[in-house]
């Protein structure tokens, strides 16, 4: 099994668009996963043709845009529409796939249904495929009440980040195997960052102290790459992705950040090639 690692562009919204690709391949990263800012921001006149540059070298490099609308007060209607010409923008710039921020925590299952179906609607039509992110905040914030929603869609891709089940729950979701061992099968992406039972980033993953909840994530992702492979993938894309501030716990009054988030993805990715998944 081929194991990409794909740097997330989170965080690094002071760089040009050239400076952060140089980092990127410069930490032999083999893809990048964006919320792209607008089309008419100096960044993105400056990244689309970078990025078409460096497809057109290596058709492997993966690109992997996200899908986040802002929470607006809206009817179901007008979401599924704002969602719509969003997920079209995207495709027009030919992503690798989409990891899509779905729905809401808040609107009744029937109604994040219609917001999943026309998500899959779109992926057919465009022939984009269309992950959806296990969230706070969205119809994935919870890992027992996705069990429905899986059941009904069984071909629906997720974008695995299990931290946030962590910080619903409050817990490693030691009490709630057979509901994670559900889930797991629909995993096509992975967000690597350990959360824990209060949070949804620990401080410094690399701090002795969180050694046991990285050893939980790490096993999840782990069994979610062995069942990939059974399956007969032979690549699979894994997103490190420890975000700044709020994310980043950080100093009262200095505002000083508790460890370094470029170095805390490095960290992660480092230590899976070494002691995980070797490709």
């Amino acid at each position: 099994m081929k194991i990409k690692y794909i740097c997330p562009h989170w965080g690094s919204e002071n760089d040009s668009a050239e400076a952060f690709v140089e980092k990127v391949l410069a930490e032999k990263y083999e893809g990048i996963e964006i919320n792209m800012p607008a089309h008419t921001s100096t960044f993105t006149k400056q990244f689309i043709p970078t990025m078409e540059d460096l497809l057109s070298s290596n058709k492997d490099f993966v690109f992997i845009l996200q899908q986040l609308t802002s929470p607006d007060n809206e009817t179901v209607d007008s979401y599924i529409k704002k969602m719509e010409n969003s997920l079209s923008d995207l495709a027009a710039f030919q992503p690798s796939f989409i990891n899509s921020h779905t729905g809401k925590d808040y609107y009744s299952f029937d109604d994040n249904c219609r917001v999943i179906e026309a998500c899959l609607n779109f992926s057919l039509k465009k022939n984009v495929r269309v992950l959806h992110e296990t969230h706070r905040g969205r119809f994935s914030f919870h890992a027992a009440s996705l069990l429905p929603y899986l059941k009904k869609f069984p071909e629906m891709e997720l974008a695995g980040d299990f931290s946030h089940f962590c910080t619903v729950s409050e817990s490693l979701l030691q009490d709630q195997e057979a509901i994670v061992q559900q889930i797991i099968p629909h995993v096509s992406h992975i967000h690597a960052r350990i959360g824990h039972e209060q949070g949804p980033q620990v401080n410094d993953p690399a701090a002795p102290e969180w050694q046991n909840h990285f050893n939980w994530f790490a096993s999840w992702w782990q069994e979610i790459i062995i069942k990939k492979e059974a399956l007969g993938w032979n690549s699979f894309t894994i997103t490190p992705e420890h975000g700044p501030f709020p994310y980043m716990p950080q100093a009262p009054y200095t505002k000083m950040p508790l460890s370094i988030q470029w170095d805390n993805n490095t960290y992660i990715k480092n230590i899976l090639e070494k002691n995980w998944f070797i490709n």
